[in-house]
């Protein structure tokens, strides 16, 4: 009787954990169901202004999230860090990691095993034993492997936390670039005008013989480069805008929407650089947890010279003998040892340390370009805004009033007019420059306090929320 519980027991124990094993479900990719849900973002943003009043108690975004007046540049990095699709799939890959250290360190499934034996003679009786092996982790190499993901899903967080950071970076640079755009059409506009009022004027001296046919031709040539160039321009301002829709993950027709205001630059003031550099910068953040990952991996290979034990019982029968089976087994680290995956953790060890050794140097030299760069710009834009412009302003009022008394040169008039869109051009393109540089810097120096990851999701969501600050 107390055989045949024990035997009852065995196919008991193997039946529920065989039951408890998941089952596969098709989950087949429709790209339709995306492209709808693309096309629609902005018509129900309830969930991306809840995500925003979110982040304002935490860290510092604008809480009053409205486009019914337009998206401004804060609102702009709310919802790249919303629907960036770069973003998407680092979260994704994030939850990745996150379900290999919550499966991580968990003892190894049992092992059942069937013998049987029949015997040709007709009065032997059928033999057989059923025995059920079970590895005990007495090693410790399970609580290490725990710790290693832990590592692994902390230097996936880093690298989540990092693509937040330049996205926003990016999205700031980019809205600068896309407003300098649209103040560029409105230039050549305005000059087009101009230009075509002095064709005006021209036109009619032409008429009183006051200039000949080849000085005519020649504004007319000057006129029309200039509607030339006005279409280049345009052009450019629709790649700059598109740019800008993409990397919040919008779709284009969603581009009017934008409101044409520089972003506001962050200010990168900081006691030390170097100290800062090295404590906040995210790309770094990322190596650091890196290293620490080789180091895990290190010690769990190490781990794994020291045995775990294997313990077997079951239930067998040998000529109708019932009999109760035992077994142990220990492997004995005598030649192997692992020294092959020492001996490979130990050196991709000193390769992530080398990495991130020359990664900082790499930083700390972008970060003194960006010091200097924006040195420089702004050195140019101020002497741009307080010495040129005001003589051109000074020569322009000067030809008005000349003009004023009838005195008209149409060459005079055209070369002061190209003169002052080239230099507000210039002044344009310095002051995104000087924008682009400032966004640089604070970009490399890292946030001012530590930034937390976005929600990892497990799944692929089209309302995938993310973002810090």
């Amino acid at each position: 009787m107390k055989y045949n519980k024990w035997r009852n027991f065995s196919f008991f124990a193997m039946a529920f954990l065989i039951a408890g094993c998941q089952s596969y479900e098709a989950k087949p990719l429709d790209i339709g169901i995306y492209r709808n849900s693309l096309e629609s973002r902005l018509l129900d943003i309830e969930p991306v202004a809840a995500f925003a009043e979110r982040l304002s108690k935490k860290y510092g975004t604008p809480s009053n999230f409205d486009i019914s007046d337009g998206i401004s540049p804060a609102e702009g990095e709310v919802i790249g860090l919303f629907y960036n699709p770069e973003l998407r799939i680092a979260r994704l890959e994030a939850g990745v990691a996150l379900a290999d250290f919550e499966t991580a360190g968990l003892w190894e499934d049992p092992v059942f095993g069937f013998n049987g034996e029949e015997i040709s003679s007709p009065s032997a009786p059928f033999s057989y034993g059923i025995v059920g092996n079970l590895t005990i982790p007495i090693s410790g190499r399970l609580k290490i492997e725990k710790v290693r993901a832990g590592s692994a899903y902390e230097m996936q967080l880093r690298q989540l936390v990092n693509a937040e950071w330049n996205v926003r970076s990016s999205l700031r640079a980019q809205w600068a670039t896309w407003v300098g755009a649209t103040l560029q059409v409105e230039l050549i506009h305005e000059v087009v005008e101009q230009l075509e009022s002095i064709i005006a004027i021209a036109s009619t001296l032409y008429e009183a013989g006051e200039i000949n046919r080849v000085e005519h031709r020649l504004l007319q040539v000057d006129l029309a480069t200039y509607k030339v160039l006005e279409t280049e321009i345009k052009l450019s301002l629709l790649q700059e805008e598109i740019k800008l829709v993409s990397q919040m993950g919008l779709s284009p027709k969603n581009a009017k929407l934008l409101l044409s205001e520089f972003p506001e630059v962050p200010n990168s003031q900081v006691d030390n650089e170097t100290i800062h550099l090295i404590d906040a910068n995210t790309e770094l953040a990322i190596l650091f947890a890196k290293y620490q990952t080789a180091e895990e991996t290190l010690r769990l290979e190490i781990k794994k010279q020291y045995p775990d034990i294997v313990f077997g019982t079951g239930y067998g029968s040998e000529f109708n003998d019932h009999r109760v089976l035992f077994g142990l087994k220990v492997p004995l680290s005598i030649w192997n040892r692992n020294q092959s995956g020492i001996a490979h953790a130990r050196s991709k060890r000193e390769v992530v340390k080398a990495e991130a050794e020359t990664t900082f140097a790499r930083l700390f030299r972008e970060l003194t370009l960006a010091n200097t760069t924006l040195h420089i710009k702004k050195i140019q834009f101020d002497s741009f805004e307080s010495e040129i412009i005001p003589m051109l302003a000074a020569q322009t009022s000067d030809i008005e009033k000349i003009v004023a008394l009838g005195e008209v040169d149409t060459f005079i008039l055209l070369e002061t007019v190209t003169r002052q869109f080239k230099a507000k051009q210039k002044l344009l393109k310095l002051n995104v420059d000087q924008m682009h540089a400032a966004i640089t810097l604070h970009r490399i120096l890292g946030p001012v306090y530590q930034l937390d990851p976005s929600p990892i999701n497990r799944e692929i969501r089209t309302d995938t929320l993310g973002g810090v600050q």
